[in-house]
């Protein structure tokens, strides 16, 4: 999405030249205001649909006409340009390049195995000294592994890839703030 003059294309951070030699500052697109910009012939141009940007969480890149190529939801096996079964030199066996979900409920198991390591060692404690582990700390690990099985559920009850993004999307109120957390990562709150 860049800032053209004439033919040129302007970085914003960095002073430019135009035609007539007069020298703009490195600041003319934080202080000018857009009838400035106007006036010195500076104009925004959108990049055609095949250069503009995307999110790499949930597209491979875009095809030459700007489609986006979506990434694949389930595991794939890999195969090669014949089709045939791409083998692991270690295990001999297929490899499978995993899907968005498989990642995703990998990713929220680390970080459920995250929120639950501070408080291992009470576990431990109990099972050497049988002290028992304080309510809060029970009830916080309880709702860890609570949250952990929904955001899987969650993910596993994604239909398509539009359903499987939706989980990212944070809930806001009708003034655009912040309800809550998106479904992906709706953990308890810490203790």
């Amino acid at each position: 999405m860049p800032w053209k003059y004439a033919s040129k294309t302007l970085r914003e951070g960095r002073g430019w030249t135009d035609d007539n030699g007069f020298k703009h500052p490195y600041n003319w697109a934080s202080a000018w205001t857009d009838a400035n910009k106007k006036s010195w012939g500076v104009t925004w141009e959108d990049l055609p649909a095949s250069e503009a940007a995307f999110d790499n969480r949930f597209y491979w890149g875009r095809k030459t006409d700007g489609t986006l190529i979506e990434r694949s939801l389930t595991d794939v096996n890999v195969v090669d340009d014949d089709g045939k079964a791409v083998n692991d030199p270690i295990t001999g066996k297929q490899m499978v390049m995993l899907g968005l979900k498989s990642l995703a409920i990998a990713q929220a198991k680390t970080e459920a195995a995250g929120l639950l390591a501070p408080y291992d060692w009470y576990v431990t404690r109990k099972s050497e000294k049988s002290t028992a582990i304080p309510s809060t700390i029970s009830t916080y690990r309880d709702a860890v592994r609570t949250s952990c099985a929904a955001i899987e559920t969650s993910i596993n009850g994604a239909s398509d890839l539009a359903a499987f993004m939706a989980l990212y999307d944070t809930p806001v109120d009708s003034n655009g703030d912040a309800t809550g957390n998106a479904p992906i990562n709706d953990w308890p709150d810490a203790i």
